[in-house]
């Protein structure tokens, strides 16, 4: 279940940052490095950061960052921290990249998140996958239970997209949302995401 549908978020977010032309890359829970290796060997990356709050898992990522040295990598940081803290320090980037992370999250701390990343942080682009709860079913997931122990909640579409167009109105950003992995006619796709672009000021007092 896991291994294909991984691929496919990592496909999806990888499309995405190259539409975008993306060159200063945020992976907020970088975790061992799934996205972010793959971006370090991109020539049209200049910068990455990857924040994550394992440091069993920054360390596996240095580690596989060492033993896929490149001459023409680009600057690489990682940093042991949280995704709703310190986002000052963070800002300026193109992009930003929530990969099945929020879900991590108590939900009494997601408006401390959308401040954290769309204010203090406000890259240009922000990526958020998610599962989609209404396809649990179908990955065999017995009813009342989520798809990891570490979830502290799972959405469905609706709520999923009642969320994030909140965060875009709020916050000053277009939004857009897709199924990732397919699109079950009933149940959507397995997986969930929403891309945010900053409007530009003048378009935001407009």
């Amino acid at each position: 279940m896991t291994t294909w549908l991984h691929e496919e978020r990592l496909n999806a977010v990888r499309a995405i940052i190259r539409d975008r032309r993306a060159r200063r890359i945020l992976d907020l829970g970088c975790g061992d490095g799934d996205l972010l290796l793959p971006l370090a060997l991109d020539p049209g990356i200049e910068r990455i950061v990857g924040v994550d709050t394992d440091p069993a898992a920054l360390s596996r990522l240095q580690r596989r960052l060492e033993e896929a040295a490149s001459e023409n990598r680009p600057e690489i940081r990682l940093v042991h921290g949280s995704m709703t803290e310190g986002g000052a320090a963070l800002a300026g980037f193109d992009c930003a990249i929530l990969l099945e992370t929020i879900e991590h999250i108590d939900p009494g701390r997601l408006s401390v998140l959308e401040r954290n990343i769309f204010v203090a942080m406000r890259p240009a682009t922000v990526i958020i996958t998610t599962p989609n709860a209404e396809y649990n079913p179908l990955l065999g997931v017995p009813p009342h239970r989520f798809r990891h122990p570490g979830h502290r909640f799972e959405w469905d579409r609706a709520k999923f997209l009642k969320w994030a167009e909140g965060v875009a109105e709020r916050q000053r950003y277009s939004m857009v949302c897709r199924d990732i992995a397919g699109h079950h006619p009933t149940l959507g796709g397995p997986s969930q995401m929403a891309v945010f672009d900053a409007l530009p000021q003048e378009a935001a007092a407009g």
